[in-house]
């Protein structure tokens, strides 16, 4: 069997001058990063904004297993199926984080005949998108730092510091530090820690702005912590959004490059689902709309986490109306939700995978409250048996959902063709702005308590006494309309990993909560859940090497 990455490198992609030609892009408006990948000018974007929309396409998940079930593969397979059925169609999707890519989850290009290229830089630098990112919440950490040696004008109370650094690898070791050590020369000593760059709240800004006079406004708003007399600081009051809007100029303007089948795609942003709202930029999403009739984006991990804040935080924000929900299904995530072990997926368990439906049947009944018409894609795996696929094509029959067998791995877009035609035709019916989970006029603990009661099947909400105290803070500080980033684990509907199907009643407990001014968002944190994760026992980085021809080997 071919890896991804030999696929990959047998591929023959078209210049990228081609791909921006067939979208109508002219050359002045294709800056271009070697011949493969380009980013689309500021301008452009804003012109394109005269013209008509095409339908916005969301595909998501059930709850996954750790090796992952192939959600942008889907996406991207999707996107080539379309086409493959005579259709103008568009994949846009998130940047992959270099954590992930040296640690358990590998890239984020897609796999097998179902790929984004070129598919060594998508999974490492690309175009510097992240590192300018990382670059520029630092610089607003540094200047922060210097505003305190100097003097401290705005009476900054160092104990109320909510603004630490950020680094694009999963590393532990600096989830806890004390930095400052040295003498007065080097800063006040203290404790700090540093975020993977995907949970920063720049990479949020970055993902929900409308343009750089936005980004600006939306970073200036960013609470790096409080004064002695309790009065927020932002970053604005330390001349710090200009700079930082200066670093991220560039990297604002979104990616261009092509599926193995020379479908256009657009890859821009990327926050994590799990600790952050999981979805591409809007500048991205908004600008793939005026240039396709279908654009198929996705939201990270289940359900219950990217659709959830792609509808209540993406969607209300950036006024979205997606036509279709396509949900993703695999026999083996399945049957581990029923109890099967991870080291038996690829055996036959009808009696496994039973009993996981009902981890199908929670992410079926999450969507359709958004009012969104749902097609499930079963996404087959070699393993997978014929009477496996039967019993979930059948349970998803008896619900009355459309339901497509997708070989896009090993087929390409002709194996997503049926997933396509089903696409097409539910997205006909048109679109609407879709429901959301909560109100905003409800207080903050009152979402918290929808989303967890209602798309979790949670039965309490379990908030320590100082998570409570600071929604209720927040509220006086006038944040009371923003909507929640829940932040839990992606494979359990708890915040428990190990709780596996679709468990109801349980506590759900907050530990956490962070004001996402800039972004717009009240960020909880649920459980046991890092915004700096650490490398497995084995990482993918020790399969990752260059060899004697100079080209990368490992990558997945």
């Amino acid at each position: 069997m071919k890896s991804d990455l030999h696929i990959a490198r047998e591929a023959r992609p078209q210049p990228i001058s081609e791909i921006g030609a067939g979208l109508g892009i002219s050359k002045d408006a294709l800056i271009s990063y070697g011949t493969t990948k380009a980013k689309l000018s500021h301008d452009f974007c804003s012109e394109l904004r005269e013209r008509p929309e095409g339908k916005l396409v969301l595909v998501t998940a059930i709850s996954p297993t750790p090796m992952g079930e192939g959600k942008t593969a889907t996406a991207v397979g999707l996107a080539d199926g379309l086409r493959h059925i005579g259709k103008n169609s568009l994949v846009c999707l998130r940047e992959p984080s270099l954590g992930p890519v040296f640690g358990m989850k590998g890239g984020a290009a897609g796999g097998g005949y179902a790929q984004v290229l070129p598919m060594e830089d998508i999974n490492l630098h690309f175009t510097g998108d992240l590192h300018a990112i990382g670059t520029a919440h630092n610089l607003l950490s540094a200047m922060l730092d210097n505003h305190l040696h100097w003097g401290n004008k705005l009476d900054f109370d160092v104990r109320r510091r909510t603004w630490g650094r950020v680094v694009d690898m999963n590393d532990r070791a600096l989830r806890h530090l004390v930095a400052g050590l040295g003498g007065p020369g080097n800063s006040l000593p203290r404790q700090t820690g540093f975020d993977i760059t995907v949970a920063s709240e720049v990479m949020a800004v970055f993902c929900l702005a409308d343009d750089l006079e936005d980004l600006r406004r939306r970073l200036g708003r960013i609470v790096v912590g409080y004064s002695n007399s309790g009065e927020q600081i932002r970053a604005a009051e330390l001349a710090a959004d200009g700079a930082m809007t200066a670093l991220l100029r560039d990297a604002l303007q979104p990616n261009v490059v092509q599926t193995l089948e020379h479908t256009p795609a657009i890859i821009h942003g990327g926050p994590f689902a799990n600790i952050a709202h999981g979805c591409n930029s809007v500048i991205a999403t908004r600008t793939s709309l005026h240039l396709a009739d279908y654009v198929v984006t996705e939201a990270g991990f289940g359900s219950d986490l990217g659709a959830e804040k792609f509808f209540n935080i993406k969607c209300r924000q950036a006024g979205l109306k997606p036509a279709v929900s396509v949900l993703v299904a695999t026999v083996r995530a399945l049957k581990f939700n029923g109890g099967a072990q991870q080291a038996a997926l690829e055996t036959e368990d009808l009696a496994a995978l039973e009993a996981g439906l009902v981890n199908l049947e929670r992410h079926l009944d999450n969507l359709a409250r958004y009012g969104v018409p749902v097609v499930v894609a079963i996404n087959r795996f070699d393993a997978d048996s014929d009477a496996e696929l039967k019993l979930l094509a059948d349970f998803c029959e008896s619900r009355g959902v459309k339901t497509c067998l997708s070989t896009h791995w090993a087929d390409g877009g002709a194996g997503a063709a049926d997933l396509a035609r089903a696409v097409y035709e539910t997205a006909e019916a048109g679109a609407q702005t879709p429901n959301y989970s909560y109100d905003g006029d409800l207080s903050l603990l009152e979402k918290v308590e929808t989303v967890a009661r209602e798309v979790y099947g949670a039965g309490e909400v379990v908030a320590e006494k100082k998570s409570r105290k600071h929604l209720e803070a927040l509220e006086e500080a006038g944040y009371r309309d923003l909507p929640v980033c829940m932040a839990k684990t992606p494979y359990s509907f708890t915040a428990d990993p190990a709780i596996k199907g679709a468990p109801s009643g349980f506590e759900l407990p907050v530990r956490e909560v962070r004001l996402s001014a800039g972004a717009g968002f009240v960020v909880v944190l649920c459980g046991d859940l890092f915004t700096m994760p650490g490398l497995p026992r084995s990482p993918a980085a020790e399969r990752i090497n260059v060899n004697g021809d100079g080209q990368i080997e490992g990558l997945f």
